[in-house]
């Protein structure tokens, strides 16, 4: 049997994951295929940066967290097609995972962007859709 978690268990351990992470973390939007791990160096090129709200992630429920508040920059800073994210607080990453476009027009990607397509044009607004992180041991 695979190790099990209550929901209670599995909606704090994401909570304490936000608080690990902290306040108005930086997320980047890059080009390529995520590194290995979250110590592995920047990969790809940046194609936004976007700075998240102070509260960026809703309470855990049912063991997963959405995206809070506006996850937004005003004008990317290069043209490519986004692959991959990573999270960090200062220096030090947290969370990474692919992109791609929204759901309804086939993206499968752990973070969604609100457009059709993957693609980002220097200068465009870059606009984050969705946004789900899941606790294991369901």
């Amino acid at each position: 049997m695979a190790l099990q978690l209550s929901v209670a268990a599995r909606n704090a351990s994401l909570d304490a994951l936000e608080v690990a992470t902290g306040t108005a973390p930086t997320l980047t939007i890059r080009t390529g295929a995520p590194p290995s791990d979250c110590a592995a160096a920047d990969s790809g090129t940046v194609l936004a940066t976007i700075t998240l709200p102070s509260d960026w992630l809703a309470a855990a429920a049912d063991g997963e967290k959405e995206l809070l508040g506006t996850w937004q920059v005003l004008g990317a800073a290069a043209t490519g097609t986004a692959g991959h994210f990573r999270i960090k607080q200062g220096s030090t990453c947290h969370r990474q995972g692919t992109v791609s476009q929204r759901a309804a027009d086939g993206g499968t990607g752990d973070m969604k962007l609100d457009q059709a397509t993957a693609g980002i044009v220097a200068g465009q607004i870059v606009t984050v859709a969705t946004f789900t992180t899941t606790a294991g041991g369901a």
